[in-house]
C-alpha cells in the first residue's frame, strides 16, 4: 500500500484525479491540495510515497515543489507529475520524476505510470530489506555483508544451517570442539577418522567416512579418495605421477593420494582457476 498525495489547483482536476485513483487498491490517498504551500505541509506531515504533481499553478508551480522539498530536507517522494503540456516532459524527468501523465488524463496512460512508480517502490524497499538482512547475518556470522546480498541476489540461502561450524570429538572422557574451517584433511583408520587441523594436531573421531562427509559442506570439502576428504582451501597444486595416478599437495606440505573414481570431483576444484 502506497500513500499517496494529489496537488492540483483545479479543483474539478483533483476530483477526476481522485475518482481513478480510487480504482488501485494498492494506493490509499492521505490529503489532497490545491496550491504548492499546501503540497509541502502535506508531504511534511504525511510522508507519502508517491505524489501526483500539478505542473502548472500559481504563486508556486510543481518544480518550486521540488526545490523547496529538496532545500527544507524533507523526504522526497515518488513523482508523478500531471501536466496539460507535454513540453514539461523533459523538465520533468531532469529532476527525477518517476514518470509524468497529460490532462485530460487517460485510464491506460495512468496505469502505466502507477505500475511504474509502484514496481521502483517495491524494488527499492526490497534492496532495504536486503541490505538491513545482510548487517544482522553478518553480524551473526561473520559474513561478509556483500556476499550475503550476492546469495540473496542468486537466491541461494543466507545461512546453510544444514552443515555445523564445528564438530565434537570424544577422547578418554574429555569432549574436543574443533572448528569446521580449521580442519585442512581427513582420512580413515579402520573406523576410525583421523582429523588433521590447522594447528598441526590429529584429533580422532569414531563416525564412518560417509557419515562425516554428510557433516561437511561440499563447497568447502571434496572426497578425493575412498579412504580421504580434503579442505579445498589448503590445496596449492594437483600433480600426475609416472604411473599415471594424482596426488594433491596441501599447503601443509601434506600430500594425499587421489583415486580415479575421484579424479573428476577434484579436478572441479580446479575448474576456472
Amino acid at each position: 500500500m502506497l500513500n499517496v498525495v494529489v496537488v492540483d489547483d483545479e479543483p474539478l482536476a483533483r476530483k477526476g484525479m481522485l475518482y481513478r485513483l480510487g480504482e488501485y487498491k494498492n494506493l490509499n490517498v492521505v490529503a489532497e491540495c490545491g496550491n504548492g504551500k499546501e503540497a509541502l505541509e502535506a508531504i511534511a506531515r504525511h510522508q507519502p510515497e508517491l505524489v501526483f504533481l500539478d505542473v502548472e499553478m500559481p504563486g508556486m508551480d510543481g518544480f518550486a515543489v521540488l526545490e523547496q522539498l529538496q532545500s527544507q530536507h524533507l523526504p522526497m517522494p515518488y513523482i508523478i507529475f500531471v501536466t496539460a503540456y507535454d513540453h514539461y516532459a523533459l523538465a520533468a524527468f531532469d529532476v527525477n520524476a518517476i514518470d509524468y501523465v497529460l490532462k485530460p488524463v487517460e485510464a491506460g496512460r495512468l496505469k502505466a505510470a502507477i505500475d511504474k512508480a509502484v514496481k521502483a517502490f517495491e524494488s527499492r524497499d526490497d534492496q532495504k530489506h536486503k541490505s538491513q538482512l545482510a548487517e544482522v547475518v553478518s553480524r551473526l556470522t561473520g559474513d561478509a555483508a556483500e556476499t550475503i546480498l550476492e546469495r540473496l541476489s542468486n537466491e541461494e540461502p543466507v545461512v546453510d544451517s544444514r552443515y555445523p561450524d564445528a564438530i565434537s570429538i570424544k577422547d578418554s572422557g574429555e569432549i574436543t570442539r574443533v572448528m569446521v574451517i580449521d580442519i585442512d584433511w581427513v582420512d580413515a583408520a579402520g573406523d576410525y577418522m583421523c582429523i588433521h587441523t590447522r594447528d598441526g594436531q590429529t584429533h580422532i573421531l569414531r563416525k564412518t567416512m560417509k557419515e562425516l562427509e554428510q557433516e561437511l559442506d561440499p563447497r568447502l570439502f571434496v572426497r578425493v579418495h575412498r579412504s580421504a576428504i580434503v579442505n579445498v582451501n589448503t590445496i596449492v597444486k594437483l600433480q600426475m605421477l609416472p604411473n599415471g595416478e594424482h596426488q594433491l599437495m596441501l599447503s601443509n606440505d601434506q600430500t594425499v593420494k587421489v583415486s580415479r573414481s575421484y579424479k573428476d570431483r577434484v579436478k572441479q576444484v580446479f575448474k576456472g582457476a
